[in-house]
């Protein structure tokens, strides 16, 4: 899809599912159910949204997805279904796995960072051989000393192997990854989570990653149980959705199963709402991600 000068594409990685409640936290499932329906194991249905932004002089993926190194038991755990991966990913919007610049990871939680390396003959390497990967640097540091509440959503296979590489470029704060391109320094679901900004010919847009993972959460008091700040979350995303609203952005959700870009505008008594985009927008891995977009 255009933007201004840049070529954005949405590319769909994976679908998975994760339990209603710690996803909705203290809302009630009366409220949320009817936006989200649940499982018999009472999960919500989710997936990973790549966004991938094409400058013209610089191609940034945006997030890596959970990638496939899963057991069988995982697999079910999370009704989790690989649609692609980056090689045929990448492939249906013409371009190759060393033709990526920068991998932007809004933070280490392995449905983010999971489809950053991948095996080779028996060693994990990275899946973008060129690319600067791009995390902040709190949010590293705090991968290696999790406690017991956050450690399991950390796999360090995920993104040691960045560093290893010499492809590991730590940020501190809002920094300019590339002319229109920005990540912002948000705090909320981690200490040092971080959304994506991108801006061309006066067209802006957010990447909300988690502090907004689907249009289920629009509403600023909506926020995750996993996060490890939500009076943060809460308020940053009063924050970013009146400006999103107020300044025409496009909005992206990392973990919205339907349509998961589109518009924030102010309805009645002042609530925000999302007016998405057309399907004919999408860009799906082969075509399997059709279905899932009609799910919600």
């Amino acid at each position: 899809m255009k933007f201004g000068q840049f070529d954005l594409s949405i590319i769909r990685e994976s679908s998975f599912r994760l339990d209603g409640g710690a996803m909705f936290g203290v809302v009630p499932k009366t409220m949320w159910a009817k936006g989200s329906p649940a499982d018999e194991y009472n999960r919500v249905l989710l997936s990973c949204n790549l966004l991938l932004i094409d400058t013209g002089d610089v191609r940034v993926l945006v997030e890596t997805g959970m990638g496939d190194r899963w057991s069988e038991v995982e697999r079910q755990r999370y009704d989790l279904k690989t649609l692609s991966g980056p090689a045929e990913i990448l492939k249906d919007v013409g371009l190759g796995l060393e033709q990526i610049d920068f991998v932007i990871i809004s933070h280490l939680h392995f449905d983010h960072a999971g489809g950053a390396t991948r095996m080779v003959d028996g060693q994990l390497v990275p899946n973008f051989p060129l690319a600067k990967y791009i995390v902040q640097r709190g949010e590293w540091d705090f991968a290696f000393k999790a406690n017991a509440r956050a450690r399991a959503s950390y796999r360090p296979d995920d993104f040691v192997p960045l560093d290893e590489s010499g492809q590991l470029q730590l940020v501190d704060g809002d920094c300019e990854i590339t002319p229109g391109v920005w990540v912002r320094l948000t705090g909320g679901h981690t200490s040092h989570h971080q959304v994506v900004c991108f801006e061309s010919n006066g067209e802006k847009g957010v990447y909300f990653a988690d502090i907004m993972p689907t249009k289920s959460h629009l509403s600023p008091p909506w926020v995750m149980g996993y996060d490890h700040f939500p009076l943060a979350s809460c308020d940053v995303k009063s924050e970013y959705l009146a400006r999103a609203a107020s300044e025409n952005w496009l909005v992206v959700f990392d973990h919205e199963p339907g349509i998961p870009w589109g518009h924030v505008r102010v309805g009645e008594k002042g609530r925000f709402n999302f007016e998405p985009l057309g399907e004919d927008s999408l860009t799906f891995p082969s075509g399997k991600g059709k279905a899932l977009a009609q799910v919600v």
